[in-house]
């Protein structure tokens, strides 16, 4: 797959197909969005958004969660707000998440299969890495939504005029919920 992609990427750039999606680094929206990466939010998330190429930074991980006041998703939040100017931030959770009742004990057996060891799992938790918390999803979207919403909101280092909203996304229609309001 990796190949196909490599030659379709040649063509692309050949036939200078990337001229229509050129911007900067600033989002002209001022906006960042916090979302899953579930594919069928690929194209419908900007869609049902009506954002272009340049409109958003738009964040993405398993679940569309900030799990710890200093993960990747929240520092990327504070990127975005200080060194890009973002003022306003979505965060937005979408229904059938797969990360609903995602956990540690749900993976543990699939890399066990692909051989990961006793000796690698002793390992991380030496480190002091709980993976049942670092692999825990949620079991409420819309509590998820909150719980990261607050975390943002009362983020230290979040300047306090940063306004942060949250949502559910239908994954089907693309209709937007606010949660929490």
């Amino acid at each position: 797959m990796i190949d196909q992609i490599l030659q379709y990427n040649q063509r692309f750039v050949e036939e200078r197909y990337y001229e229509k999606y050129i911007t900067d680094k600033y989002p002209d929206k001022k906006l960042a969005v916090l979302s899953c990466m579930d594919t069928r939010l690929t194209e419908l998330l900007p869609a049902a958004l009506g954002l272009k190429n340049g409109d958003a930074k738009i964040i993405k991980n398993a679940g569309g969660l900030v799990i710890s006041p200093f993960d990747s998703a929240m520092r990327s939040l504070l990127v975005a707000v200080y060194e890009l100017g973002v003022n306003e931030i979505m965060v937005i959770a979408h229904t059938t998440c797969g990360a609903c009742h995602m956990s540690f004990r749900e993976f543990e057996g699939h890399m066990r299969e692909r051989g990961i060891t006793d000796e690698t799992f002793d390992t991380i938790k030496r480190c002091g890495i709980d993976l049942d918390h670092w692999l825990e999803g949620f079991h409420d979207a819309e509590e998820s939504v909150k719980k990261t919403v607050d975390t943002v909101r009362n983020h230290p280092l979040m300047p306090r005029d940063v306004i942060t909203r949250g949502f559910i996304i239908d994954s089907v229609t693309g209709k937007l919920e606010e949660i929490g309001k």
